[in-house]
């Protein structure tokens, strides 16, 4: 199973996103779901559908399941604009709904999230509608070169490395749950249309509304003192610690924080643009920076200002863009001389809140595996066999995406995410060109998700990266159509070629008073 999962995920993920045509495109989401077959019969998924078969709840549950499926597909064949905001509000969603038992109960599980279970119901209904769609002869879309070239890449390096991979558990796990379904849904993200006038509007709503439930959500447990979802460890620190940090619907604060950070600078691009009124804009901003101060997250502040920053850089006047520069150097100068003087005084571990040693242990686990890393998700247990000690893996997870991409798959590994970061940019600015609010929306949510996961790993198991990157390939998809040449006509190379029609004059143009 292991070897048909890594060659289907690997054939799969290049096809859907590097096809032209009809038959390619539908082939690659067929090799997708063998890879996705595969991976979940090696978890047990064989023994729930026989448990599932033999009660009549189950059946009629699944059955439910498949209508909602085919009712939401049905839509989206018609109205295949809503596909990209509808996954935006889906991607935080994980209810916490768990699995098993006699009779495949289901049930609510007890202080713990689930899976993405909302987003992997749209991405069925939208990869069946968008197979309808070509199946009837729609035209297959082709993606931008600098975007879907270093995407494929690094996605079948990944589903290859399930077969070297030092926890294939592990690597099952974040190839049938992450990364195969997410080449799947920019395979269909991407070739949606972008070009209708409501598309940038619903994009900003998606994620601002939900931004603001949270963030009032956050509120409500800082007043009361009440968590829904939260690790024995955050439960430990708000009981001994000075601070206490909420969740709201999320089960750690930096994934709350990270989420309110992308609503935050979807409302400071529109108000960058003048694209929003001054009063309601800044009521919301203050919602949603008031949730985020209670997360204490400072992963989600840094990525905060970061973002904010760039966003004066680009958007500001010449005044304001050189008083940002001005300060921001003296800030980051000021920040060094800090670090360096509290490094002086303390222990790197101390200073870095623990994450020094994090990365010691995984730089060595990269100087050992160079050249393709130790598969997918074998970081953590790699750092564990050098350290000799027997905490729990995720103790020892890196926290900082450049370097898990690294130590996993290798310099290869690297490159391809360095090439997909370069060629996000690249088609993000000529989007910025033709759509500057679109364009900078974009650029803005992936810059926050790149800095925050700096300090905290989560790049691409966040389905919004892939969100955006999708978003971004369909709009530069859409410029690099509208911009190709029209060839001219071809006239029969028998005779002489007919002399064009003369044109009529144009009538003078009458002032209406």
């Amino acid at each position: 199973m292991t070897y048909l999962a890594a060659g289907a995920g690997v054939l799969g993920t290049g096809l859907v996103l590097l096809s032209r045509s009809r038959s390619p495109l539908l082939v690659g989401f067929l090799l997708l779901g063998v890879a996705e077959a595969a991976l979940l019969a090696g978890q047990g998924a064989g023994t729930s559908l026989i448990a599932l078969g033999s009660s009549s709840k189950g059946l009629i549950a699944f059955s439910a399941g498949l209508l909602a499926v085919a009712a939401a597909a049905a839509v989206l064949v018609r109205y295949p604009l809503a596909v990209a905001p509808l996954a935006l509000v889906a991607a935080p969603l994980r209810p916490p709904l768990a699995f098993g038992g006699e009779g495949f109960s289901i049930g609510l599980a007890s202080g713990e999230l689930g899976r993405l279970l909302p987003l992997y119901a749209l991405l069925v209904a939208a990869v069946a509608a968008l197979g309808w769609r070509v199946a009837r002869g729609a035209t297959v879309r082709e993606l931008p070169r600098p975007v879907a070239v270093p995407a494929a890449v690094l996605l079948a390096l990944v589903a290859a490395s399930l077969l070297w991979s030092r926890d294939p558990a592990a690597a099952g796990d974040q190839l049938a749950f992450f990364w195969l379904p997410f080449a799947a849904l920019v395979a269909v993200v991407a070739r949606r249309p972008v070009d209708d006038p409501r598309f940038g509007r619903l994009l900003a709503a998606a994620v601002v509304v939900p931004g603001a439930i949270f963030a009032a959500v956050g509120i409500w447990q800082a007043a009361t003192g009440v968590l829904f979802f939260s690790s024995p460890r955050l439960e430990a620190g708000n009981a001994y610690g000075s601070l206490f940090r909420v969740t709201s619907l999320f089960d750690d604060p930096s994934h709350y924080g990270r989420h309110l950070v992308l609503a935050i600078v979807i409302v400071l691009v529109v108000l960058w643009l003048a694209r929003a009124r001054l009063a309601p804009a800044v009521a919301l901003l203050a919602l949603l920076g008031t949730g985020l101060y209670f997360s204490y997250s400072q992963s989600s502040m840094v990525a905060l200002i970061v973002t904010a920053v760039a966003l004066a850089l680009v958007a500001g006047e010449r005044r304001s863009r050189r008083l940002v520069a001005v300060v921001s150097v003296v800030v980051v100068v000021a920040g060094l001389g800090l670090f360096a003087y509290q490094l002086g005084q303390d222990d790197g571990r101390s200073v870095t809140s623990g994450r020094s040693p994090l990365i010691e242990s995984t730089l060595a686990v990269f100087a050992e595996n160079p050249v393709v890393g130790v598969g997918v998700a074998g970081q953590p247990a790699a750092s564990r066999e050098l350290a000799g000690r027997r905490r729990a893996e995720r103790r020892y997870a890196s926290h900082t995406t450049p370097l898990t991409v690294a130590a996993e798959l290798g310099v290869l590994g690297l490159a391809a995410y360095l090439a997909l970061l370069a060629g996000a940019a690249y088609t993000l600015a000529g989007v910025r060109r033709r759509d500057p609010v679109l364009g900078l929306g974009l650029a803005a949510v992936l810059l926050a998700l790149f800095v925050h996961s700096l300090f905290y790993d989560g790049f691409f198991d966040n389905p919004i990266t892939w969100i955006a990157l999708a978003i971004a390939a369909a709009a530069g998809a859409a410029r690099d159509t509208d911009d190709r040449p029209t060839a001219a006509p071809r006239w029969p190379t028998i005779g002489p070629a007919p002399s064009p029609a003369p044109s009529a004059p144009r009538e003078p143009t009458i002032a209406r008073s």
